[in-house]
C-alpha cells in the first residue's frame, strides 16, 4: 500500500527527530586528545615583537607554549640587558598576560668572540652564565643555541616559488663557495671544537646548577665551510662527538628535523639515537627538498620525510620536551617581511603536527 501524504510527513518527522537525537553522541564520542595531555609541548615561536594575532591563533587552536629569545623590548621594558633577571621576568609574566606559557629561550647574548676563540670571549661567557642563572630562576629551563658565528642560518633566496605560488627560502652552495672570507680569517675545524670546548667547560657547570639544558642547534645550511669559517655541527656524528665531549645531561641538542635532513641523516634513527639517551631537549619540526648542496624549504606535507614515522618515533622514545613548526612557507595574503615565519603558513603546520599527533597517539591507546 501506498504511503499517505499524512504518513509521509510523520516519518519525515520521526527520522528528523532521530537525525538531531544522534548528532550529539556522535560528536560526544570523538574525543580528541586534549595539548595538556599530549607528552610533548606545542609550542609557537614569536621573534618579532609580541604579534598579537599569531598569539590569538595559537589560544584559539589549543597552543600555549611559547618560544622566543631574552629582549628588554620584548618584555616592555625601556632599559635593561637582556640578560638581567628582571628582563627574564618581565617577559616571563608578559607571555603570561598572553595565555602563554615562555617554555624554550631561543637566542642567546652575542658568542662570536667564544665560537672563534677571541679576545673578550670571557666576558661573552659572563653575560652567557648570568641569562643561563636567570633563566634558571624562571623556570625557564632550556636554551636553544648554536655554533654558527658571523654567518648564521643563511640562504640563497628567500622567495623562491613552491607549491602554488608560495614562497620558500632556498639555498645552492655554488653561490656562496667563492665568496672572500669575513674580516676574521680563516678557522679550521680543530680551532671550532677547540673553542667549543672551552664554551662547554665554561657554561655547563652552570647550566647543571641552575637546572637548565643547552639545546645546540645544527648548522645550517650543514656544510663544510662559508667565507672560511668552518661549520663542525653538520652532521649526526658531530652531535655524537658533541655530547662525549661534555657528558652532562644539561648538554644536548636541538632536533632541527629540516637541518638534519638537508644533511641527508635518516630522520627516524637519529630520533632514535638521541632520544633514548634523553638528549634530545628541544625539536624544530620541518622539511626540506634536496640535498644540502641544492635544498628548498618545503611544506610540512611535501618534503623528502615521512613526518608521521618521525613523530612514531619521538613517541616511542618518550620524547616529553618542547617542539614548534620552524621555516614555513608564505602562503597568500600574508607577508614575507620575515621569511620562514609567516602567520598564516605557521597556523597550516600547526594543525598538521596537531592531526599527527592524534593520530600517533591514538595508535597507542
Amino acid at each position: 500500500m501506498k504511503d499517505t501524504r499524512r504518513d509521509f510527513i510523520k516519518k519525515g518527522a520521526a527520522l528528523s527527530a532521530l537525525s538531531t537525537f544522534s548528532i550529539p553522541n556522535i560528536a560526544k564520542s570523538r574525543t580528541p586528545i586534549p595539548l595538556e595531555d599530549a607528552p610533548i609541548q606545542l609550542c609557537m615561536a614569536y621573534f618579532f615583537g609580541f604579534e598579537k594575532l599569531k598569539m590569538e591563533y595559537s589560544r584559539q587552536m589549543g597552543v600555549t607554549g611559547a618560544v622566543g629569545s631574552a629582549s628588554r623590548f620584548m618584555a616592555g621594558l625601556q632599559e635593561g640587558n637582556a640578560w638581567d633577571l628582571k628582563v627574564l621576568r618581565a617577559l616571563k609574566e608578559r607571555y603570561a598576560s598572553e595565555g602563554l606559557e615562555w617554555k624554550v629561550c631561543e637566542g642567546t647574548p652575542p658568542l662570536d668572540k667564544t665560537k672563534l676563540g677571541l679576545p673578550g670571549r670571557d666576558e661573552e661567557l659572563e653575560k652567557f652564565i648570568k641569562l643561563i642563572k636567570g633563566l634558571g630562576e624562571i623556570d625557564v629551563n632550556i636554551i636553544c643555541h648554536n655554533w654558527m658565528p658571523v654567518i648564521s642560518w643563511h640562504r640563497s633566496k628567500v622567495d623562491t616559488l613552491s607549491r602554488g605560488g608560495a614562497l620558500v627560502s632556498s639555498f645552492k652552495y655554488d653561490d656562496v663557495k667563492d665568496q672572500p672570507l669575513t674580516e676574521f680569517g680563516d678557522f679550521s675545524e680543530e680551532q671550532m671544537w677547540d673553542n667549543m670546548e672551552y664554551f662547554l667547560k665554561a657554561v655547563i657547570p652552570e647550566a647543571e646548577k641552575a637546572g637548565v639544558k643547552l639545546a645546540l642547534h645544527p648548522d645550517d645550511p650543514p656544510v663544510p665551510k662559508i667565507r672560511g669559517i668552518a661549520r663542525i655541527m653538520r652532521k649526526a656524528d658531530a652531535f655524537k662527538k658533541l655530547i662525549d665531549l661534555y657528558p652532562s645531561p644539561s648538554n644536548g641538542l636541538t632536533l632541527c628535523q629540516g637541518t638534519f635532513a638537508t644533511m641527508g641523516e635518516d630522520i627516524p634513527e637519529v630520533i632514535r639515537y638521541f632520544g633514548k639517551r634523553e638528549k634530545i631537549f628541544f625539536v624544530h619540526f620541518r622539511d626540506i627538498k634536496g640535498t644540502k648542496w641544492d635544498f628548498e624549504e618545503a611544506f610540512h606535507d611535501d618534503g623528502i620525510t615521512d613526518m608521521h614515522k618521525a613523530m612514531q618515533e619521538y613517541y616511542n622514545v618518550g620524547y616529553k620536551g618542547p617542539m614548534r613548526p620552524d621555516h614555513v612557507p608564505t602562503m597568500a595574503n600574508d607577508s614575507n617581511e620575515h621569511p620562514g615565519y609567516s602567520t598564516i603558513g605557521f597556523i597550516y603546520a600547526l594543525g598538521y603536527i596537531k592531526g599527527l599527533m592524534e593520530a600517533v597517539h591514538k595508535s597507542q591507546v
